[in-house]
């Protein structure tokens, strides 16, 4: 049996589990195609950033499940889960060596935990921060 490699991915409201096997480079996400799933091609292109930044996009299958959020937020935690999973895959290698995957994702920023969440409602505001409208009269 092939040897399974998973990463926890947050971002906003969203979590992702992904579970990486070696494969030929097909990304499933809650059951169905990456391009499928989410609607514009940007956001994949962002989900596959860590696999292009190692040179490992055609050398896994990646099977996700995603909940909470928007597209947005579902991707940046795919994106993280995935490079959590590629520094599981890797954790052999010499941290301090070129070809190691921490150094290569470390200097693209794809290790560091996005940690910008919703602000909370305060109570006499319309949002967090949005007072009510002025009225002079």
């Amino acid at each position: 049996m092939a040897k399974t490699f998973v990463g926890t991915g947050r971002r906003k409201r969203s979590i992702a589990r992904v579970r990486m096997t070696s494969g030929k480079g097909k990304i499933t996400i809650n059951g169905r195609d990456v391009n499928e799933y989410l609607p514009f091609k940007t956001l994949v292109m962002d989900l596959t950033q860590p696999l292009e930044a190692t040179k490992t996009t055609d050398k896994f299958d990646i099977d996700v499940t995603v909940h909470g959020g928007g597209f947005s937020g579902q991707t940046g935690a795919i994106r993280l889960g995935i490079t959590r999973a590629l520094l599981q895959y890797d954790q052999n290698t010499d941290p301090t060596s070129d070809a190691s995957f921490r150094k290569i994702l470390k200097q693209a920023g794809f290790i560091t935990r996005d940690a910008r969440i919703k602000e909370r409602k305060k109570y006499g505001l319309k949002k967090a921060r949005r007072a009510p409208q002025f009225s002079k009269r």
